[in-house]
Order: C-alpha cells, then structure tokens, then sequence
C-alpha cells in the first residue's frame, strides 16, 4: 500500500463525498507534497475540531513513511 492510498482510505472514511477527494502527490528532491482536497461541506470532518483529525493523520503518515525512508508533507486545499 502507497502512501497515497493510505490517505486516501482514512479520508474517504471521514467524508460524506468520497468521489469528492482527489489527492495529488507532488515529488520533490527532499520530501513528497500530498495536496489534499475535498467537498467544502467536508473540510471540517478532515480537518476536525483544532485539527485534531489533521493532526492524527500526520502523524499516521509521519509513522508509516519511517519505513520508506521518505519525508511526506499533508497540504489541505480549500477550494
């Protein structure tokens, strides 16, 4: 399972628009840029209350990419 797809399941759990996500992966020299957007009706589910969902699914993604040796960064787009 990629990164991507990772972000991806857990958003598309927290959303009432699934087919609503696109997450686009931007690879630079020294970190991987996933930009995230969503239905403006579900920003605040992804985001949560003071960022907590955001917050959790940073740090989901700062554990899973210490095995790729990669640095991943989570940018969520407002539309």
């Amino acid at each position: 399972m990629t990164m991507k797809q990772l972000i991806e399941g857990i958003v598309h759990a927290l959303v009432d628009e699934p087919g609503e996500v696109q997450l686009k992966e931007v690879v630079g020299d020294h970190a991987h840029l996933l930009e995230l957007s969503v239905a403006p009706g579900d920003l605040g589910k992804v985001i949560g209350k003071g960022g907590a969902h955001a917050s959790a699914i940073r740090t989901l993604m700062t554990a899973a990419s210490g095995k790729e040796k990669k640095r991943y960064i989570l940018e969520i787009i407002e539309d």
